[in-house]
């Protein structure tokens, strides 16, 4: 089944103007949805893949599993080892990856038209055939504990993994993907197994592709690539992760000289209505770079960091509003007072200048991501775990336009609360109550 939703074009600002995006939603004779741009100019395509919801289904006392599997798959499979997989790969130009969050599992693939089928068939060996075998899980939990103890020490990671902590505490978003250096050096062969038979399966999976490909072709490798995994899994889907940091300060102690801090609460899900006026709101208050209320205020006029920014980080299980910043010491306690004055002031609203130039930024950035097939497909895949419609790429800028000052005025009072605030500061900064 094939049906064209829409097409749509767009200017780019200075330059010349981008081909017609037209997203096709195709479902291949064995059942597989995907999403496809056709563009035949290039003898080449990209497909993104993603299986969810990822290391958030690391079974009990066995965090990191879902990403020690995602980072074995390219290790070896069938008579293939890791270098043999990885020569193969080469010989086709092709590019294959693979990652863990906690949200999905992520498979990124790009190849040349004329290696189509070999290169599908590699990557289908790796995803349904995977060997585990003992030495790579050895060499590869090496590289993981690596991870973790340059972790240990960075002042970035120890701040973003105690946010974490305590926000969400025993659920899988409390602790980093990678696990922890007790948890890695347990995992099994067989932890491994069962952490792909948790992930990879038809069930939860998203598709797209952009390229040298037609939907009948699309349709066809998916059969081909995804139809001998299994339809699920037993795997028990994590409950809503809540929000546990209490609002304050929460210090901790390491001798350098800036402070890294991170702030936030709870924020406000995808699909929320007031998303887009939060969108713009954000984008206003932290998240424009130079042109930022929270720039202005704190590194412009007063000094106290190189940058600051915030986001919206709307995930499968929560959600929050929060951003990072690096102060001296010194001025530390200054910064997070004037976080927390900014915080509550975009909650009373922004000028008209303000939304306007906001909303002029935002429409004309917006067609500059599709730069290539690779951004198109990881778009269009970005679309479907958010549950948009296709039709999301032509009305998005129109439901940027349609924001007003009022909705500005309701959605930041409701999402910027700065009784909630919490901030989380790693260093040894002074000026500031830690509780």
């Amino acid at each position: 089944m094939i049906r064209t939703v829409f097409a749509a074009a767009f200017a780019v600002l200075a330059g010349p103007a981008l081909a017609a995006v037209e997203v096709q939603e195709v479902t291949s004779p064995g059942g597989i949805d995907a999403w496809l741009v056709e563009e035949h100019s290039i003898p080449f395509t990209a497909l993104e893949i993603r299986f969810v919801p990822g290391a958030a289904l690391d079974r009990e006392g066995k965090r990191g599993a879902v990403n020690l599997m995602a980072g074995l798959l390219e290790e070896g499979t069938g008579d293939l080892d890791a270098q043999g997989f990885a020569a193969a790969r080469d010989e086709l130009a092709a590019r294959f990856g693979y990652d863990a969050y906690d949200d999905a599992v992520s498979i990124s693939a790009q190849f040349l038209t004329e290696n189509r089928d070999e290169a599908v068939d590699l990557l289908r060996r790796s995803l349904v055939e995977p060997s585990f075998p003992e030495d790579a899980i050895a060499r590869v939990k090496d590289q993981v504990l690596s991870i973790i103890a340059s972790d240990a020490t960075d002042p970035g990671a120890i701040a973003r993994e105690t946010f974490d902590r305590l926000a969400f505490g025993d659920h899988p978003y409390g602790s980093p993907v990678e696990g922890t250096a007790e948890s890695v050096v347990t995992l099994t062969r067989e932890d491994i197994q069962q952490a792909h038979r948790d992930t990879l399966v038809k069930d939860h999976i998203y598709v797209s592709a952009a390229g040298d490909i037609t939907p009948e072709e699309l349709g066809a490798l998916l059969d081909d690539l995804l139809g001998d995994l299994p339809q699920s899994s037993d795997a028990p889907l994590p409950d809503d992760a809540g929000w546990n940091l209490e609002p304050g300060v929460e210090v901790v102690d390491l001798a350098i000289p800036q402070s890294v801090i991170l702030f936030g609460h709870e924020g406000i899900a995808r699909d929320d209505p007031d998303f887009f006026p939060a969108y713009v709101a954000n984008e206003i208050f932290g998240g424009a770079g130079f042109e930022s209320r929270l720039m202005e205020e704190v590194r412009v006029k007063r000094g106290l960091t190189y940058g600051i920014g915030t986001y919206l980080a709307p995930m499968e299980y929560s959600a929050v509003v929060g951003g990072q910043a690096n102060s001296a010491n010194a001025t530390a306690g200054e910064l997070v007072d004037v976080v927390r004055d900014e915080w509550g002031r975009i909650a009373e609203g922004v000028t008209e200048e303000e939304l306007a130039d906001t909303k002029t930024y935002l429409t004309g950035a917006y067609p500059l991501r599709f730069d290539g097939n690779g951004s198109i497909a990881s778009i269009l895949v970005g679309m479907q775990m958010d549950g948009l419609e296709p039709d999301y790429i032509e009305t998005r800028n129109d439901r940027i336009e349609a924001v007003t000052l009022d909705d500005i005025s309701r959605v930041a009072e409701r999402i910027y609360r700065p009784e909630d605030l919490s901030f989380v500061i790693v260093g040894q900064p002074e000026g500031v109550d830690a509780d």
